[in-house]
């Protein structure tokens, strides 16, 4: 047991070491710190430099054949695994916590129609690319069909941490994207259980049985949100009253414990986390616990990429490499189109259904799920598992490199919002200006931002803090500019925003005074 967790600790400090330091390269060249832990962990994990035998150590990544009595279809030690998924719960709660509760209601049915695009044309893709390469007769058979069930899978977690780092979670495309993939994996395992079920020996399909799941699932996600909606304030006032350290173990508590009750329901664990962290979102606790946990996250999520990264197995992506790479092409259109058309037929543009498309690409670490249930059921073979692998792997680095700059254009993702844009309005320039130091001109613009979202404004754009554009999230006429310049902070809007500009500046100013002053006198309250 002591040889065990000292080869246990030693691999946390040697990926967490690694992680960061590919993160933060990365973030030096632009790019989201995801991709930078992903590779991390190709490169130390065990297909790679993981596998070479050091002085002393020996090889601090090897392939785990086996898990108990089971061959195992992950090459990292069961509690590696296990490890990483918790920091994919606590990276979920955290993303719920930074959701907008009302928008994620207000986007629910556009996400539907999203999930509902992103499932049917991934899965008749990756059924038919099997039939066509010949590992399949029809694409009724059980490999094409388990193709057809891979192709499916979403990872909401790796799109969420982008949409984190580069703060559009609170967008309507960023919304739109983490409700669809709640949706999307209801029907995954919907999907999932209807192929086990043809591919099982008893010829048919319990119609019943897969009735009972997804009425499990979907019945699971609308208790606990009308739970949330009873009680979520009443919790929040009383786990308030305790000190910070013991309302942030509870809720930390709660947020697990509905995880697991979510994968006991057949939904993902990180679905139950991410529901858990929206409920609380409205609440006094949420935006405590979304300042406390942070930290936490910033040591364990990295650990959860960096172990995704690790299950890439070079050689099995190179013995199939042309299917593997149509496989992929298929992927890749499959979620675009069948994402992206439901979402321009939804009152998205162009870009707006482009960024949605690409936040629904990535399918990490739950297709290798899929793939691997179906390659210990021995439906598929080991290179079917490769090329899923190869897919996955791809969709997943790919996310990141162009969801970036695609919401670095400076354009609205709602087709009416852009023609309201780009319609002719009065601007009043500026209508507002406060000088003072650069700490002092933070807390102000942060305060600021903050008491325009409480008045339903949304940030659309945000550069490194210098400047921010803010929306009204239902008269889209309103709109609002935070620049940031020579220890000055201007604020530009529409003549429909003046007033809103007018009340939030001299509430936010009011706060910022207030807590400087305390900072200056702190015998004060």
């Amino acid at each position: 047991m002591t040889e065990l967790l000292v080869e246990f600790t030693l691999q946390l400090a040697v990926i967490l070491l690694v992680a960061k330091i590919f993160g933060e390269l990365f973030e030096r060249m632009g790019q989201s710190s995801v991709l930078g832990e992903l590779i991390a962990g190709m490169v130390i994990g065990p297909y790679a430099l993981g596998s070479i035998n050091l002085p002393f150590f020996g090889k601090l990544f090897p392939i785990a054949e086996q898990v108990g009595g089971h061959v195992s279809a992950l090459p990292v030690s069961p509690e590696l695994y296990i490890f990483a998924q918790i920091g994919a719960v606590i990276l979920l709660f955290l993303v719920g916590l930074e959701t907008d509760a009302k928008m994620f209601i207000k986007y629910g049915l556009k996400a539907l129609g999203v999930a509902i695009g992103g499932v049917v044309l991934p899965f008749f893709l990756g059924a038919w690319g099997t039939v066509m390469f010949g590992f399949a007769e029809s694409m009724f058979d059980g490999p094409a069909m388990f193709m057809g069930a891979i192709m499916v899978a979403t990872s909401v977690g790796i799109t969420a941490r982008v949409l984190s780092d580069i703060y559009k979670l609170d967008t309507s495309e960023g919304v739109s994207i983490l409700a669809a993939a709640v949706i999307d994996d209801v029907l995954g395992i919907l999907v999932l259980a209807l192929v086990l079920s043809m591919g099982s020996g008893e010829g048919g399909v319990s119609w019943a049985q897969l009735g009972l799941i997804g009425a499990k699932a979907v019945g699971f996600i609308g208790v606990v949100f009308i739970l949330g909606l009873l009680f979520a304030k009443k919790l929040s006032r009383l786990l308030l009253k305790l000190q910070g350290k013991t309302y942030v173990a509870l809720a930390a508590a709660l947020c697990f414990l509905i995880a697991a009750l979510a994968e006991e329901f057949g939904l993902a664990m990180i679905i139950g986390a991410y529901l858990t962290g929206v409920i609380l979102s409205v609440t006094e606790l949420g935006h405590e616990l979304e300042e406390k946990l942070v930290w936490v996250a910033h040591i364990i999520v990295p650990v959860f990429f960096a172990v995704m990264g690790m299950l890439v197995n070079f050689q099995a992506m190179l013995s199939a490499l042309a299917f593997g790479l149509v496989i992929t092409l298929f992927a890749i259109v499959g979620k675009i189109i069948g994402c992206g058309l439901p979402a321009l037929f939804s009152g998205f543009n162009f870009l707006g259904s482009l960024r949605i498309g690409f936040g629904m690409l990535p399918r990490g670490e739950v297709a290798l799920i899929v793939a691997g249930v179906g390659l210990a059921a021995g439906v598929i073979n080991q290179e079917i598992f490769g090329v899923s692998i190869m897919m996955t792997i791809i969709t997943t680095l790919m996310a990141p490199l162009i969801l970036v700059p695609l919401f670095k254009i400076n354009k609205p993702g709602l087709r009416q919002a852009a023609e309201q844009a780009a319609a002719p309005q009065t601007v009043v320039e500026p209508a507002f200006t406060w000088n003072a130091g650069e700490n002092t001109l933070d807390l102000y613009q942060e305060n600021l931002v903050l008491v325009l979202k409480a008045a339903d404004y949304n940030v659309v754009e945000e550069e490194g803090g210098r400047l921010v554009e803010l929306m009204h999230n239902e008269d889209k006429g309103k709109y609002i500019t935070l620049k940031r310049e020579d220890k000055k902070l201007a604020v530009d809007c529409s003549q429909s925003a003046l007033d809103d500009v007018n009340l939030a500046a001299v509430n936010a100013q009011n706060k910022a005074v207030a807590l400087v002053s305390s900072f200056a006198n702190p015998g004060t309250v």
